[in-house]
């Protein structure tokens, strides 16, 4: 099992950076594949980023890559989120998300979530 704490969101003005972190908790947290999401108020969760459990491969969506950056460090049970060049639609809350099999975009395959932290990206 593993718990997932967020932090690192805050307001910043268009073409801006931030970079958020996923702290774990847990003896295992090297064995599991972390994913970043977002959710914008009257949307539903999407996918960001994610990494394997051995830092192998990440994956993006789209709308971020180039932007954005996904990495871990097991040895601090932790996993970033470097957010370059933002943009409004960037807002949204951020989630960091866990699961021992899967990684991919699908946010129902993870077993574990953080309470998230908001991101406002200012035009």
């Amino acid at each position: 099992q593993v718990q997932l704490v967020e932090s690192g969101g805050g307001l910043v003005q268009t073409g801006g950076s931030l970079s958020l972190l996923c702290a774990a908790s847990g003896r295992t947290f090297s064995h599991y594949n972390m994913g970043w999401f977002r959710q914008a108020p009257g949307k539903e969760r999407e996918f960001v980023a994610t990494i394997t459990w051995s830092s192998t491969s990440t994956y993006y969506a789209d709308s971020v890559k180039g932007r954005f950056t996904i990495s871990r460090d097991n040895a601090k049970n932790t996993v970033y989120l470097q957010m370059n060049s933002l943009k409004p639609d960037d807002t949204a809350v951020y989630y960091c998300a866990a699961d021992l099999h899967y990684v991919g975009p699908d946010p129902r395959n993870y077993g574990y979530w953080g309470q998230g932290t908001q991101v406002t990206v200012s035009s």
